[in-house]
């Protein structure tokens, strides 16, 4: 199965057309006080449903038979968004499952998707266990989170576009859930740069599989707990992780709320927990550059109501 660079291109050809170019931006960090002189942010939270989760979404629709019943997801919301936002451009009937801890901003986004939704069981395991039961009744496509092949190709076509606009990066660092955005990134860069993972210490999901060897369960808590809290790192992205991923910090809620609350202070940028974890790592010095690092963030996602633009 070759998830490397060819493939990842040849699916960013394929994905162009239903896709936005995300903007990257660069931070003077004397005027921003962020702790790294040379800062680079790529902004996916600007991608169609509002997170990378597009990529994958559309990679997957466009490059497999969908069947009359369409297709089903699980998610802990942005997945299931991109699923939604991807079926109904491409006339596809879509069901969507989703757990409680999902945040309201991403049920509405589903529902505004024209998408059947189902909310069960109190984490993105339950709600996956519900998909795959309705799948096998009624055989509409599985689209998984990020355990398939399109998720990753999909995925590293964003870090293919990131290369082009900010080529001279030395380290990116990545908010990890299930693993498909990293291994899209580890896929394309390939040790031509250094990357560095970023987990919620409530969800050491890739902390835990690299230690053991092997993806293995983990705790599924915490403020991200929508977007990076799986049980457990996909199969497909660990081979890659291990040869690719120089690092994996961890970042606690605290860091995650400062990284949001400095997006928006500092550049207005709204980002939600788990969109704004990798950048936690650089705030809370989990992550502590060389002086002369050029460091890029990979801002994933901006699904959230933390904003109240009523006062």
């Amino acid at each position: 199965m070759d998830l490397g660079r060819e493939a990842i291109a040849g699916v960013e050809r394929r994905i162009r057309p239903y896709v936005r170019r995300t903007p990257t931006i660069d931070v003077v960090a004397t005027d921003f006080g962020f702790p790294v002189e040379r800062l680079n942010l790529k902004l996916e939270l600007l991608q169609h449903s509002g997170s990378f989760k597009a990529r994958g979404a559309f990679a997957n629709l466009l490059t497999r038979k969908v069947p009359a019943a369409g297709v089903v997801a699980a998610s802990g919301g942005n997945h299931g968004a991109a699923v939604a936002y991807a079926a109904s451009r491409l006339g596809v009937p879509a069901r969507i499952y989703v757990p409680t801890v999902c945040s309201p901003a991403k049920i509405a986004l589903i529902r505004s998707c024209g998408a059947e939704l189902v909310v069960q069981g109190e984490r993105y395991a339950d709600a996956l266990a519900a998909s795959e039961e309705w799948a096998r009744s009624s055989e509409a496509l599985v689209i998984h989170a990020y355990d398939q092949p399109g998720a990753l190709l999909g995925q590293g076509s964003g870090v293919l576009e990131w290369e082009q606009q900010a080529p001279d990066l030395d380290t990116v660092l990545v908010a990890v859930g299930g693993g498909g955005l990293i291994g899209g990134v580890a896929a394309w860069y390939a040790n031509r740069l250094k990357v560095v993972g970023v987990e919620p210490v409530e969800a050491p999901t890739l902390t835990r599989a690299l230690a053991a060897g092997r993806p293995v369960d983990a705790p599924a808590g915490g403020i991200a707990a929508d977007s990076l809290a799986p049980r457990r790192v996909g199969e497909l992205m660990f081979p890659l992780a291990q040869k690719y991923v120089q690092r994996v910090v961890l970042v606690d809620d605290e860091a995650i709320r400062e990284a949001q609350q400095a997006l928006w202070d500092r550049m207005r940028i709204v980002a939600e927990p788990g969109g704004a974890a990798a950048l936690a790592a650089l705030l809370s010095g989990s992550y502590v550059p060389e002086k002369s690092e050029r460091v890029g963030v990979l801002v994933c996602g901006g699904n959230t109501t933390a904003v109240d633009f009523g006062k």
